[in-house]
């Protein structure tokens, strides 16, 4: 009987896997505040490798934070023939590894992004007595979201690579 009652847990997919979390597309889909990093990433050709790279770490743009760029910038950014720019620029603002806020030492550091030629060092600081993190000058407001290829951390600025 024990065997027939498990072959339809099974069955019924009672006992199967839990369901995947979202990939990191996924959840900035899923918040509605990174519509504008998610068009560029698309426009770049980059969303394909954030929804399906493996342990990977985003300071993610919010769209309040593209807003704040000089008037037009976005607009630019998003023609064909400013695909490398856009993409160098976003690329910036990956990690090739997971880094999470309790991985930060209370001081400053460099990381190297997947941001291929030129600038690809983001310095990245968390105050010891606060745990503020300040990553190229943008502040996280709002650290560790997971997804099951990496984790987010909100930024409230777009970092631009020196080159």
């Amino acid at each position: 009987m024990r065997k027939v009652l498990i072959g339809a847990a099974v069955s019924m997919g009672l006992l199967a896997a839990p369901a995947q979390a979202d990939n990191i597309v996924e959840v900035a889909q899923g918040a509605g505040t990174f519509n504008t990093l998610l068009a560029a990433a698309e426009a770049a050709g980059l969303a394909g490798a954030l929804a399906e790279g493996d342990n990977l770490t985003v300071f993610a743009p919010t769209d309040d934070a593209f807003a704040a760029l000089p008037e037009g910038t976005v607009d630019s950014l998003l023609q064909p023939e400013n695909k490398d720019q856009l993409a160098a620029i976003l690329s910036y603002h990956v990690l090739p590894r997971e880094l999470a806020s309790n991985q930060l030492p209370g001081r400053q550091i460099h990381i190297r992004t997947i941001k291929s030629g030129g600038d690809r060092l983001l310095a990245i600081e968390k105050d010891a007595h606060t745990g503020a993190v300040v990553v190229d000058g943008a502040n996280v407001v709002s650290a560790d979201i997971r997804a099951d290829n990496g984790i987010i951390h909100v930024i409230d600025k777009v970092m631009l690579p020196s080159s």
